[in-house]
């Protein structure tokens, strides 16, 4: 397959994977930011109920190792490289090694499937900053564009819920709610973004693809950080399930399609903190996986990278909004008016 490609490059968040690890991860996370240290600490915490280790990082390689295959299927054969953010392979180190193996042009694949400044332009602007590190023969990269509406990552995201229902009570089967999930993000960020917008969507075509009536699912929010003076988008995942109780529902499947792989913040935040609330309201709860490695998901993201290789391809979308652009314009998603910044 002809292109004008020679490579691609996987750009992920990054995550600790051993103690020693957290607290410069953490401090890379909020450089800049206007977080209390002691709200640092209280995260770090988080990784320390695990031995320090994130497995996102573990995810990641999970993820380009079912995508090599799934590429070469269709005559892709461009070599993949892996660059984070906040952690090690920084892309600092990535882009050093591309322009050693003579890479000039790489599409981006940043594993964030919505637009905001903490999704998508900060990325943006981390390449931009290693490219300038890096110097002169850096190579190019274009980020392929977001798809919180493909088609098949709404299907891969409805069949995690399909999973978790079939591990709830025989009765509550015909009965649960859905409480989607995704990191809440400063209400100054996301006025500026199609972030909320681009969730209710995704939110929205789960929930039909699955006969889900619009009275049993809601859109919530988790994992916010920051001074709590600042306002972020709500309502929190904990005080959504105190409502759901309150209205005598008895069973919700919480589904964190905000994010692409069970980290950190779904493992602690939904598998522990949201657990442990909705046991105590007595509301029985099963944790939807997220899309991971799920067959239709890699499928989804091998055809992003041929439609940008292909000149004329189908660009796939579904829904109300179409096809999300493939350069982001000047003023897109910009850093929100006071540092704030999510971990």
């Amino acid at each position: 397959m002809s292109s004008a490609y020679d490579a691609i490059l996987v750009v992920g968040f990054g995550g600790p994977e051993k103690r020693d690890d957290v607290i410069p991860f953490l401090e890379n996370v909020l450089r800049g930011r206007n977080v209390p240290r002691e709200r640092m600490l209280e995260v770090a915490e988080h990784y320390y109920h695990f031995d320090g280790i994130s497995p996102i990082n573990a995810q990641v390689r999970e993820l380009i190792a079912a995508l090599r295959p799934e590429l070469d299927r269709h005559g892709v054969s461009l070599p993949i490289y892996w660059g984070n953010r906040n952690w090690h392979p920084m892309l600092p180190e990535t882009l050093r090694e591309m322009t050693a193996a003579g890479v000039k042009r790489a599409l981006g694949l940043v594993l964030a499937g919505y637009s905001s400044y903490s999704s998508c332009r900060q990325y943006r602007e981390d390449v931009a900053r290693a490219q300038a590190d890096v110097g002169s023969g850096a190579p190019a990269v274009d980020k392929i564009r977001v798809f919180y509406n493909h088609p098949e990552f709404v299907a891969a995201s409805a069949d995690r819920v399909r999973e978790a229902v079939t591990t709830l009570p025989d009765e509550h089967r015909e009965t649960f709610h859905i409480a989607f999930t995704a990191h809440s993000i400063p209400n100054s960020m996301a006025s500026s973004c199609d972030y909320e917008k681009q969730l209710t969507e995704t939110c929205r075509l789960v929930a039909e693809s699955l006969g889900i009536p619009a009275e049993r699912w809601k859109l919530t929010y988790q994992s916010r950080s920051g001074r709590p003076e600042d306002p972020w988008l709500e309502p929190d995942i904990g005080d959504h399930l105190k409502s759901l109780a309150a209205t005598g529902a008895l069973s919700v499947v919480v589904m964190p399609v905000g994010f692409l792989s069970d980290h950190m913040e779904v493992l602690f935040d939904l598998d522990e903190e949201a657990r442990d609330i909705a046991k105590s309201l007595g509301l029985a709860m099963a944790r939807a996986g997220t899309v991971g490695v799920h067959p239709r998901f890699v499928g989804m993201l091998r055809e992003l990278i041929v439609e940008r290789m292909t000149a004329g391809s189908e660009r796939r979308a579904i829904g109300r909004y179409g096809a999300s652009h493939d350069v982001c314009p000047e003023g897109c998603c910009p850093a929100p008016a006071r540092p704030g910044r999510r971990p």
